[in-house]
């Protein structure tokens, strides 16, 4: 099968849609199938993909104003030159917003079948950035979905989401977690004494550090006694949080083993974000044997269950993420068993068993062409 990922994000870029497409890629590549990724250039320019399985297709870009990780393709016409020249069986579009939009376009010119996967809340984005447009983002992420021949939603919330926003055709997707590299026997105590010389139980949070994760709401785990937060990653909010978060080490952006390293030697993960439609850094604290503390919304309601692997608090309150960093932090046996029920919940979530059902999710959209064509 001939793939082309049209992806909004893809490596060096740290963050999900980045990474799922780079997991799909390589999948695609060890069962035997050619994938091509067109994805927005770097702010280095089209250097050379070390990290990627296939061959990449960079499309001109210009940083997002005000958050200029995150880079926007400008228009252009290599995208459907792209899928024409790879001879495309299939366009898979990662999180279409603005370059997937066109990569939807040349599908439908080209007359190949394309499969949309939903990653980001951008309705969400709307509210926390411009506090308005809600609607707007809603229209456009309508308008694109609709035209795919199959939307992947990573979890149920989202899945409902959709549908109640008049997206047709969406059927469930998850994402996998590298439980080989993500597990509890990575805890290293040199490390652990380094970031609570006291011996402090440590809370780590790990994602972007952007107004929509709302990591000020660690503010109240700062204060308790005997708790050191460690906030990994970085973003626009990184000069604020530092004051926010009054005794929180910041260890910026790591990746690989060394972020492996520091998940299995946290206590407790703490996620705040309300607007996530899967949330993978819950999910690789889980490999890692951890319990979470996460908003009872989005993603984490199919991930996180309460009481069970971690707990779940109201979204956007703080006190109750507090609380419940306290109730973990008093219950040493708790936070063992939850941590080894995390782990085993997570256990056969391989990226290798997904991507073996993202590939039936495309058979599936190729049959029903063929029968509609016959």
């Amino acid at each position: 099968m001939r793939v082309v990922i049209v992806t909004e994000s893809f490596p060096p870029d740290v963050n999900g849609v980045a990474h799922c497409a780079l997991q799909t890629a390589r999948h695609l590549v060890d069962r035997g199938h050619a994938p091509l990724v067109v994805a927005p250039a770097t702010a280095a320019g089209n250097g050379p993909d070390a990290l990627a399985p296939c061959p990449v297709v960079r499309i001109p870009s210009l940083p997002l104003p005000g958050y200029p990780q995150v880079r926007v393709a400008l228009p252009s016409r290599r995208v459907a030159a792209a899928i024409t020249e790879h001879r495309a069986d299939l366009v898979h579009l990662a999180s279409p917003f603005v370059l997937g939009v066109r990569g939807m376009a040349a599908a439908t010119r080209l007359g190949i079948p394309a499969v949309a996967v939903y990653q980001t809340d951008l309705a969400g984005y709307a509210r926390t950035y411009v506090h308005a447009g809600e609607a707007t983002a809603w229209r456009r992420i309508r308008s694109v979905h609709a035209a795919a021949d199959r939307t992947l939603a990573p979890s149920s919330a989202a899945q409902r989401d959709l549908e109640a926003h008049g997206v047709p055709r969406v059927r469930l997707w998850p994402r996998g977690v590298d439980t080989v590299r993500f597990r509890p026997e990575h805890r290293d105590d040199a490390l652990r004494r380094e970031l609570a010389p006291n011996g402090e139980l440590i809370v780590g949070y790990v994602g972007r550090l952007a107004p929509e994760k709302q990591v000020e709401l660690l503010a109240g785990v700062c204060g308790l006694d005997g708790v050191r937060v460690v906030v990994v990653g970085d973003g626009p909010s990184q000069t604020s949080l530092t004051g926010a978060l009054p005794g929180a080490v910041f260890l910026g952006r790591r990746t690989g083993d060394e972020l492996a390293r520091i998940f299995a030697s946290l206590d407790v993960f703490a996620h705040t974000g309300p607007f996530e439609t899967f949330c993978q850094t819950v999910q690789e604290a889980m490999a890692s044997g951890v319990p979470v503390v996460a908003p009872a919304a989005g993603g984490p309601l199919d991930l996180v269950a309460h009481g069970r692997t971690g707990l779940l608090v109201p979204p956007r309150d703080e006190d109750a993420v507090r609380d419940a960093v306290a109730a973990l932090a008093a219950d040493p046996a708790l936070r063992a068993a939850y941590g080894a029920e995390a782990r085993r919940t997570v256990e056969g979530r391989t990226w290798a068993a997904v991507g073996d059902q993202l590939i039936g999710h495309y058979a599936d959209v190729l049959t029903g062409r063929t029968a509609v064509a016959a």
